[in-house]
């Protein structure tokens, strides 16, 4: 370390500096008069143009040409990262003596003076300004454009999606002012529409370039459900999902991710609207080309379920080969159902090859196949006459459906659910999904169809009805339904009968009622179609006719003795002169008749 001491200039004559005079020969006063003139003519609450002298991390020196430099926060350039020494600034001039005797200016104040001036003469000349991000809000940014905050939407940040807008807070970015209101004093800015400017160009130059069948490296942009967004540089491509993969594509992204680099093959593009249709899966052979040479019709199959529709399964047996099993080929069951009802995306199945059409690409299979047809030795499994057990699947207005194994199913027509019941639809019977017996009636193997009954299992009760409900007879009944036509009649043995209105009046003129228990006469049994005429007002009516009948037959009967009675005495008399004339006549003949004899 140096000890020389620093003893000043020798010949300077402080005695005269002590005395108010200088070297120069002029007066303190003058002097300051001379040094004032030096600088600017500034006064509070002024903007004017400062020179930076100085930068540190906190602070910012400027120059305006006064008596003194001015010390300003670096915070109020943030906007600007690129300040440096020798750069021009506007400062608003606060105080030009402070308490503390300093000068107080503020950049931030002068820019904020001037601001609406700037951003209108911006707006107007479609300038770039540079603005800082200074915080995120609901939809977008917060950006500080010369001393104003402005808003930034999040679609207007870049051309592609932004996933991370906390990655713009805190940087300076050009920027284009795309609207103002005045009114409310709002700024609406984009720094994507400079992008686009520049992409635009970029776009005509590479579409330019473009043709069909060209390969690209690319960079995936964004990931929709429907397709995959490439950049190839400055243009926009799509991959629709359908171009991603030969085989199934559930899911984009099981296929490409984010920000992957791959590569493309152009499959057509529009000059005008700018669209390039993108494939993947083409730049690689088709998998159909690359089955096996063998496989044919009737071979049995391995493969995955891809996809379920009600009207089948598409099963995946390689990798972009698919089949399609019908539901239909499903089971042998003759009435269609889901095809959810047999299996799930993601199981593993065996079928047969129905059909196979290389040139189409398409490939029909079958899993019933796998099973016997249960129509095949139907007759010697279910004969006719044989008794079985079923399931009821379906009603109908005339009968009830039944399957009494998986793919043979029947029909129990509604007559031949009861003897004796009249069953006007078969949910008065059964349920669907119980269990019902039946008997094999006839069998139409052709059209894989079994007549069934259930009233065949028991002997017909018309037999024995035949001989208790003979015409004439009496029988109690009850009076179950009331309809139009007439009335429906429960009679013992658990056989009904029907009666019209004519004979429903009872014998003191008033019409019978529902539930109402009366005796009732047969009038009409018909075995053949089961049915039983009866009527309650014949009963006292036949009985009416029988007494009046009788007493026409007394009354006859007494007018008959009467004439017999008045008659009598004439009759004698009558009996009595014919005898005695009777007798001279005989014996005159009788004479005559010896007289011929001798």
């Amino acid at each position: 370390m140096s000890t020389e001491k620093f003893t000043g200039t020798p010949d300077f004559n402080w005695e005269e500096y002590a005395n108010g005079e200088n070297i120069s020969g002029l007066s303190h006063e003058q002097l300051e008069q001379a040094y004032n003139s030096t600088l600017n003519k500034v006064s509070s609450r002024e903007v004017v143009n400062g020179k930076v002298i100085a930068i540190n991390k906190r602070e910012v020196i400027v120059d305006i040409n006064y008596k003194q430099d001015a010390i300003l926060p670096i915070s109020e350039f943030r906007y600007n990262p690129d300040l440096k020494v020798g750069d021009e600034v506007e400062v608003y001039i606060e105080n030009l003596e402070d308490k503390k005797g300093q000068l107080n200016l503020s950049h931030k104040k002068a820019r904020a003076s001037r601001s609406w001036e700037l951003v209108n003469k911006a707006m107007e000349e479609q300038a770039v300004v540079k603005g800082y991000i200074k915080c995120r809000t609901k939809g977008g940014m917060i950006v500080d454009v010369f001393g104003i905050e402005a808003f930034l939407p999040g679609s207007q940040i870049d051309v592609k999606p932004i996933r991370d807008y906390d990655a713009y807070v805190g940087q300076t970015e050009d920027f284009k002012i795309v609207k103002i209101n005045q009114e409310f004093k709002n700024v609406v800015v984009s720094h994507k529409a400079l992008i686009e400017a520049e992409l635009e160009e970029q776009k005509k130059k590479i579409i330019s370039t473009l043709e069909k069948g060209q390969v690209l490296e690319g960079t995936v942009k964004n990931i929709t459900s429907y397709g995959v967004f490439i950049d190839l540089g400055g243009v926009d491509g799509l991959i629709h999902i359908t171009d991603l993969s030969w085989g199934r594509v559930n899911e984009p992204t099981d296929i490409v991710s984010l920000d992957q680099k791959i590569n493309v093959v152009i499959l057509d593009f529009d000059d005008e609207k700018k669209r390039i249709a993108l494939g993947l899966k083409q730049l690689t052979p088709h998998p159909w080309d690359a089955i096996d040479a063998d496989l044919k019709e009737g071979d049995i199959v391995k493969g995955k379920v891809v996809v379920m529709a009600d009207y089948g399964a598409f099963i995946e047996i390689a990798p972009g080969v698919e089949g399609l099993i019908h539901v239909s080929e499903m089971s042998w069951n003759q009435h269609l159902r889901s095809a959810q009802d047999f299996m799930k995306v993601g199981d593993e199945v065996e079928a047969v090859i129905l059909t196979l059409d290389r040139n189409e690409r398409k490939m029909s299979l079958g899993i019933k196949q796998l099973k016997e047809d249960p129509w095949a030795n139907i007759e010697e499994k279910y004969p006719v006459g044989s008794k079985h057990t079923a399931k009821v699947r379906n009603f109908t207005n005339f009968g009830i459906f039944v399957e009494i194994e998986e793919g043979v199913d029947g029909l129990i027509h509604i007559s031949d659910l009861s003897w004796t019941k009249k069953v006007k639809h078969p949910s008065e019977f059964t349920q669907i999904g119980e269990a019902i017996d039946v008997q094999v009636l006839e069998i139409d193997k052709e059209n894989r169809r079994l007549s069934l009954g259930h009233k065949q299992l028991e002997e017909n009760p018309w037999d024995v009805f035949e001989t208790v409900f003979t015409v004439g007879s009496i029988h109690e009944g009850v009076i179950t339904e009331l309809i139009d036509k007439g009335a429906v009649v429960s009679l013992p043995y658990g056989v009904e009968g029907f009666a019209t209105p004519k004979h429903l009046v009872k014998e003191d003129g008033s019409q019978a009622a529902a539930d109402e228990k009366l005796s009732f006469k047969v009038i009409e049994f018909n075995k053949e179609a089961k049915r039983i005429i009866l009527s309650h007002s014949r009963i006292f009516e036949d009985a009416a006719k029988a007494e009046e009948k009788q007493e026409k037959k007394a009354a006859a009967a007494a007018r008959k003795s009467k004439k017999a009675e008045e008659a009598a005495p004439a009759i004698q008399n009558q009996a009595a002169s014919t005898t005695l004339g009777d007798i001279d006549a005989l014996a005159a003949l009788k004479s005559k008749l010896e007289g011929n004899e001798e």
